[in-house]
C-alpha cells in the first residue's frame, strides 16, 4: 500500500454483517500513531433481535493500521468515550427454541419458512414484534426473562429505569432514542418496551466491550473470546471451530468495564494491517456483567494507535486508569517510596524494585480456566515463573473478574526491569507518571 492511502484520522460509520473475517479487505486505512473516530452501534441486545447479523455484536469495520505486522501489537488509547443514546434496554435473556441452529447469536432460522440469518421488519411494539421479512413470523431467536428500560439525563451521567407507560413510548420511537448510526441494521431492543425493575438510578460510566484486532480465521464478533468461542467448537453451522483453532482468537470482546476513557489497551496483530475494530458500548457494567447483558448504547469514540513492533502477545494487556486499579496494585507515592528505603536500610537491602501496574487478560471456558491463562499469559511474556506472577498478583494486585462466565484480568506490579525487557518501560512510565 502506498503511504497516501493512510489517513491521519480515520472516521469510521460502517459495520461488520457480525462477523470478523481476515480475508474481507480493510477499506479503512490509518497511519501509525493516527486516530480512530468511530460512531458505534449498541451491542448485544440489538444484533440479537436481528438474525440477519451472523454475530452477537454489531461491531465497526476493521482498520488497517500502518505497519502493523503479524508479531507485533497495536496500543490502543481511548482518548474519549461519549454516550449519544437517551435511552436503552436490556436484561437477562432466554433463547427461542426452534428459532436458530446450534447457535442463538450466529444462525438464526425463521421458524416458519426456514430462511436462514432471515431479514426482518418490525411490526408493533413488544416481544413478538420482530418478523421475517419474507413470511412474517416472530423470529427473535431470543426473549427477555426479566428486563428493564433506561433513560438517561441530558448530562448522560445517570440513567433511571422506566415504568410500562414511558418504556411503550420510548419503543414507539425507538431508533430515535436509540439514537441508531445510519448504516446499522440493527432492530432497536427498546422496541420490545421491557419494564420489570421500575424507578432504579444507575450511574453511567461508558466503556468500550468490544475493542481489538482481528483474529487469524474468521469469527463471529461477540465469540472472539475463550468463554463465548466453546459454543463455536463442533457447531453445526459454517463457523465451527476445533479447540486447536479457537487459539485464533484476539479476545477482543472482553466486557472489562475498565476499558474506558484513559486507558491503553495492548492488542495482539495476527493478520497485516491488526484491524482494530470497536462496538459494543455499554453506559455502565459491574464487574462480572452477571445479568449476561448490560445497558448497550450508541457513541462517539475516540482512539489513538500506535504499532509495537515485535511485541509479540497471546492476548490483550491492559493498562487501566489509576482510579481503576486495585488498591495494591496502584503506584507508589513519594511518599511510601520514603517509608520503604527507611525499611530497606532497617534490614539492609540495597535495591528496592521500582513498578508498575500491568493487567494480563485471560479468557476460558470458565472463570479457573481463565485465570490459568492470564497467568500463563503474562508468565510467558515477562519470562518468568508462573509461580512468581501468582505470588505477585496476590501481594501486589489481584484476580478481577470482566465477564461470568471466562474474562478476568491478572493485574500486578511489574518490576521496571521486566518492563525494560520487553520495551514496555517507557510507556508504563509515560501512563502512570
Amino acid at each position: 500500500m502506498k503511504n497516501q492511502d493512510f489517513k491521519q484520522t480515520v472516521y469510521v460509520d460502517q459495520f461488520t454483517n457480525g462477523t470478523l473475517d481476515p480475508n474481507e479487505e480493510m477499506s479503512f486505512r490509518v497511519k501509525n500513531n493516527g486516530n480512530i473516530v468511530a460512531n458505534t452501534a449498541p451491542g448485544c441486545w440489538g444484533p440479537m433481535i436481528t438474525p440477519e447479523l451472523k454475530g452477537g455484536h454489531e461491531v465497526t469495520k476493521p482498520v488497517y493500521v500502518e505497519g502493523a505486522e503479524a508479531g507485533d501489537a497495536i496500543a490502543i488509547k481511548i482518548n474519549s468515550i461519549r454516550v449519544t443514546s437517551a435511552a436503552t434496554a436490556s436484561g437477562h435473556d432466554m433463547p427461542m427454541e426452534g428459532r436458530f441452529n446450534g447457535d442463538p447469536f450466529v444462525a438464526g432460522i425463521c421458524p416458519n419458512c426456514g430462511a436462514k440469518n432471515p431479514k426482518t421488519v418490525v411490526k408493533g411494539i413488544g416481544q413478538g414484534a420482530i418478523r421475517c421479512a419474507e413470511c412474517g413470523e416472530d423470529v427473535t431467536p431470543f426473549t427477555f426473562t426479566n428486563a428493564y428500560t433506561m433513560a438517561f439525563n441530558d448530562d448522560k451521567s445517570l440513567g433511571i429505569t422506566l415504568d410500562k407507560e414511558a418504556a411503550e413510548r420510548i419503543a414507539k420511537d425507538a431508533k430515535e432514542y436509540m439514537n441508531t448510526p445510519e448504516n446499522s441494521i440493527q432492530n432497536p431492543v427498546v422496541t420490545f418496551a421491557p419494564h420489570d425493575i421500575v424507578g432504579a438510578v444507575a450511574r453511567v460510566i461508558p466503556f468500550l466491550g468490544q475493542l481489538g484486532t482481528v483474529p487469524k480465521s474468521a469469527f463471529p464478533d461477540s465469540h472472539n473470546a475463550g468463554d463465548f468461542g466453546q459454543f463455536l467448537i463442533d457447531a453445526p453451522h459454517e463457523y465451527a471451530k476445533t479447540a486447536e483453532e479457537l487459539e485464533d482468537r484476539t479476545d477482543g470482546h472482553m466486557d472489562i468495564n475498565r476499558v474506558r476513557e484513559g486507558a491503553i489497551i495492548l492488542c495482539p496483530v495476527k493478520i497485516p494491517g491488526g484491524g482494530v475494530y470497536l462496538g459494543d458500548m455499554h453506559a455502565m457494567q459491574g464487574n462480572g456483567e452477571i445479568a449476561g447483558h448490560t445497558t448497550d448504547v450508541a457513541g462517539i469514540v475516540d482512539l489513538n494507535v500506535k504499532v509495537i513492533k515485535d511485541l509479540n502477545i497471546d492476548g490483550p494487556i491492559l493498562l487501566p486508569i489509576e482510579e481503576d486499579l486495585p488498591p495494591v496494585a496502584k503506584p507508589f507515592t513519594e511518599a511510601e517510596i520514603k517509608k520503604a528505603k527507611q525499611l530497606a536500610a532497617e534490614w539492609n537491602i540495597e535495591k528496592l524494585e521500582t513498578s508498575y501496574p500491568l493487567s494480563f487478560v485471560g479468557t476460558g471456558a470458565a472463570l479457573n480456566e481463565a485465570t490459568m491463562n492470564g497467568l500463563d499469559r503474562a508468565a510467558r511474556f515477562l519470562g518468568i515463573e508462573i509461580t512468581e506472577v501468582m505470588n505477585r498478583a496476590t501481594i501486589t494486585g489481584s484476580i478481577d473478574i470482566g465477564r461470568n462466565p471466562g474474562v478476568v484480568t491478572v493485574t500486578f506490579l511489574v518490576p521496571l526491569t521486566l518492563l525494560e525487557k520487553v520495551k514496555l518501560d517507557k510507556l508504563a512510565e509515560e501512563h502512570y507518571g
